[in-house]
């Protein structure tokens, strides 16, 4: 028989940490505390083996499943000394969801389960606090109605915002104990009305239809969205923990809280976080109520006027943060923790590995190999490669004088500017017609998370540290500031309104997410500088790693930038970009236009020597890295004008007949150019145009080595080839053209040829290639098009349905396809150092800087990767994660 329950509490546990995958991360840590002695409410954990039973038996559980849930709450009561559904004296349950990855807000909680007009009655008279109990009781009714019963939280808002209207309060905490009966008869009634039935009493229902409800929210539309977001496999699933209760709002002496063992923002040791006295920790992270600072440090820092915890619980304070440094000693990383203190005594209630920003990831994978708690390996596996985006993009002009709109609190670190949004869905649609655009809302909830992935920054008006929008934007890197009271936002209108100024829709306002200030306008940004933490993780990445890392570019700024990031060659030089530089176009049509080859070598003369230049100029800068040249691939018609009217300006330009013009295009013209007349095709038709590369390449060669005293690498990479002819044809082209150079220069050229696999028959017939190939480098992007039959322009419109119906678990031209495209480069790669002992090979479309698909190139043993400048640091760092987990 399977055991689908795991108990936990009273200094005892059924697993442990190493059974996350069963238990999620939530039960497997909570058993992990509990072992290690700490004070954990009881409670057991249902598998993610039950969610996975659930969906494959059309959302039915195990047939015994139920006999080991009543044994385990059997246990749980004698534990406790308190009896489930007892109106005398209650155990009252948290349900609460724990994937094996940390989902923050994107699965459901119910607390306070099996409270009914009886228990209530006896949880006040347990607590001796009749308002509490009924606090709590109209708490869960809220809860539970949205969470398993589908009436929207909204409905109990509405109430009770009215209610305390009424009576001109502020806060919850002003209703007494009398009025909170009004207001649960009103949610009780709000449950009849929507539902036509009214709310469940038996405390056995309520916990059925919760765990129901959690493992339902595993399939949630904001569930799945962060799953696809995160690559989360669907079939991992959720597990279910139901725990004892503990209440934080039980009067002056009870509070909850979230805290860090450090700073996630900056990574700054010393604890970090935020409590509420009277509150439970859904008012916490909903940001119902803006929270007090845990520490006086914090306080002070924030200038915050509410006393911290460090003051007000001196005594419950110190065991917290000895329960701090037990946690991340024991765990050995920064600890994000949830904690309750109900009438003096200290809770655990979660702790897991905190999630950080990029720059706190840095300095605390660093510091914690200073302090010998990790090695500087595991250092390395620490940061997350897609994270490093944080620190590759401008923040805001130091220079600049800021006008102020409000501020808030520092959430999540970085800087954007775009146009204000009022909702998620707008700011999703808005994005995808390309703009950029901040999210403003009072809060965030879940449902939101589709429109603050779309978002260049989150602004909320309520909402602390740790609130939703704080937690889930620093997870995705984007620039948040919460808690911006002084903003007023009126929905209808679509406006916000703060220190006399109007702001509306569409208006574009500014985030720095590292001073908590929202900025009237479009601010002015600067570059990064990558230093200190950042340089000696990427010290030790480069030590780990075996993949050489290469970039894509050819304009002088892409290089040096990525010379900057530590790029150790050109993996793809496209010279047909230099082809539509503004000051040569015109001689490039003339080329095309020519009747004749004379012609087009005529005009070819002419367009040599700025091709030289592009060559010499990135030769000077590489300092004998390698190059990779590609030679021109796109069809000829993409440098014609293609209506009248800029058939007739170019005419007027170059003094070129419009007609001739007009009658070349359409001559040129092709109903399929992606598979038409480009790439090696053009270098067989018309041999003068590589021809005219090659000896630009190497008479650059032959400059730089005459200046420098360095000999530039290069590779020269013949673009689009299907069988070994077309390349053996070229090759001995290209060579005869470096022959007459060397003769001509007296510098002999070093150099190498080699062939472009972006054609799924170049990647079969590979052995036969590289009898002429010296190097294969992948061209995924193509040949991802190629071999699903897909243009990557147009799939776009339908690809987000097969990825919502499971037909691709990602999008083949963000992650590369291992088992079609990746089976190819691999039968490549094979056949190709078969023939060739030895060969080099390297991957140039855009996978050569997504970390999975880097993983897959160290697997298959490529050689480098080659992707654009601001990803370079993300591919080291990405290459030596895939070497270490190679190794390991």
């Amino acid at each position: 028989m399977s055991q689908w329950v795991y108990a936990f509490g009273g200094g005892t546990a059924d697993g442990d940490r190493a059974h996350r995958n069963l238990l999620g991360g939530k039960g497997a840590n909570l058993a992990e505390m509990a072992r290690l002695g700490l004070p954990v409410p009881p409670g057991f954990t249902l598998t993610t083996a039950v969610c996975a039973a659930f969906y494959e038996n059309d959302r039915n559980y195990p047939s015994d499943l139920d006999n080991q849930l009543e044994a385990a709450l059997a246990a749980l009561e004698v534990k406790v000394n308190k009896v489930f559904g007892d109106p005398a004296n209650p155990l009252l349950v948290s349900v609460r969801s724990g994937a094996r990855v940390s989902m923050p807000g994107m699965m459901d909680t119910v607390l306070n389960l099996g409270l009914n007009d009886e228990t209530v009655e006896g949880l006040a008279k347990l607590s001796g606090d009749r308002r509490f109990a009924l606090d709590s009781y109209r708490r869960f009714i809220a809860m539970y109605a949205d969470v398993v019963l589908g009436v929207p939280h909204s409905s109990f808002e509405g109430i009770l915002d009215a209610f305390k209207e009424e009576h001109d309060y502020t806060l919850d905490t002003e209703i007494a104990a009398d009025e909170w009966e009004e207001v649960i008869v009103e949610y009780k009634k709000a449950v009849e009305e929507a539902l036509g039935a009214p709310f469940p009493t038996d405390p056995r229902d309520q916990l059925r239809g919760a765990i129901g409800a959690v493992f339902g929210s595993w399939m949630n539309d904001r569930a799945i969205t962060y799953r696809r977001m995160y690559d989360i496999p669907a079939s991992w699933g959720t597990a279910v923990n139901v725990q004892a209760m503990v209440f934080g709002n039980m009067g002056a002496t009870s509070a909850t809280g979230v805290a860090f063992t450090r700073d996630p923002s900056t990574g700054e040791r010393g604890y970090y976080g935020e409590f509420l006295i009277n509150a439970q920790g859904e008012d916490v992270v909903a940001g119902i109520r803006t929270p007090q600072c845990l520490t006086e440090a914090m306080r002070e820092k924030m200038d915050d006027h509410p006393p911290s915890m460090e003051t007000v619980m001196p005594d419950v304070f110190a065991q917290l943060t000895e329960v701090f440094d037990k946690l991340e000693q024991h765990y050995r990383d920064m600890q994000d923790i949830e904690f309750t203190v109900e009438q003096g005594r200290l809770w655990m209630l979660q702790t897991r590995n905190g999630k950080r920003t990029a720059k706190a990831a840095l300095k605390i994978a660093v510091e914690m190999v200073e302090e010998k708690l990790i090695t500087e390996e595991e250092a390395v596996l620490r940061v997350d490669p897609a994270q490093l985006d944080q620190l590759l993009h401008p923040a805001i002009d130091e220079t600049h004088t800021r006008d102020v709109l409000a501020r808030g609190l520092p959430a999540s670190p970085g800087a954007a500017s775009g146009k204000v949004v009022f909702d998620a869905d707008e700011a999703e649609a808005r994005a995808a017609r390309g703009e950029k655009v901040i999210l403003v809302r009072v809060e965030t909830s879940p449902e939101d998370i589709h429109g603050m992935h779309a978002a260049q920054a989150i602004v909320t008006t309520r909402g602390g540290m740790t609130s939703h929008a704080a937690v889930v934007a620093r997870g995705m890197g984007c620039p948040c500031v919460s808690g911006a009271g002084e903003i007023r936002i009126d929905h209808e209108a679509r406006t916000l309104t703060t220190r006399g100024q109007v702001v509306r829709d569409g208006d574009v306002i500014t985030v720095d997410g590292a001073t908590g200030e929202v900025l009237a306008g479009e601010a002015p940004m600067i570059k990064p500088e990558l230093t200190g933490d950042f340089a000696l993780l990427m010290a030790w990445a480069d030590k780990a790693r075996r993949m050489k890392v290469r970039t894509n570019a050819e304009t002088l700024a892409d290089v040096r930038t990525a010379m900057e990031f530590g790029a150790e060659g050109i993996g793809l030089c496209r010279t047909e970009h230099m082809f539509f530089d503004a000051g040569r176009v015109a001689t490039v049509r003339e080329m095309i236009l020519a009747p004749d080859q004379a012609g087009r070598v005529k005009a070819l003369t002419r367009i040599l020597p700025m091709q030289r230049n592009d060559f010499a100029e990135i030769f000077r800068i590489m300092e004998g890295r390698p190059c990779t040249i590609r030679l021109l691939d796109p069809p000829l018609h993409e440098f014609l004008p293609h209506t009248r009217e800029d058939v007739q300006g170019v005419a007027e330009a170059t003094g070129l007949p419009a007609e001739d013009l007009w009658r070349r295009a359409r001559d040129l013209s092709e109903s399929n150019p992606m598979l038409g007349h480009r790439g090696c095709r053009l270098g067989i038709t018309f041999p003068e145009i590589y021809e005219m590369q090659a000896r630009a390449i190497f008479e650059a060669q032959a400059l730089v080595e005459k200046e420098i005293g360095l000999k530039p690498i290069t590779e020269v990479m013949i673009p689009l080839v299907a069988t070994a002819q077309e390349l053996e044809i070229l090759k001995a082209r290209v060579e005869s053209v470096a022959r007459e150079v060397g003769r001509e220069t007296g510098v002999e050229p070093r150099y190498l040829i080699g062939v472009m696999i972006e054609l799924p028959r170049a990647a079969l017939r590979a052995g036969d290639i590289a009898r002429h190939a010296e190097f294969f480098s992948f061209g995924t992007n193509d040949l991802t098009q190629t071999t699903f039959g897909l243009s990557r322009d147009d799939a776009g419109k339908f690809l987000g349905d097969y990825l919502a119906a499971g037909i691709l678990e990602k999008d083949p031209f963000v992650s590369i396809d291992r088992d079609g495209v990746g089976d190819l480069v691999k039968i490549a790669a094979e056949r190709g150092r078969k023939t060739r002992d030895g060969m080099k090979l390297g991957i140039c479309g855009e996978h050569g800087g997504d970390p999975a698909s880097i993983h897959f190139c160290e697997a298959v043993g490529l050689d480098y990767v080659s992707c654009s400048p601001y990803r370079v640091p993300i591919a080291r760092l990405a290459a030596a994660q895939a070497a270490l987990g190679v190794q390991g």
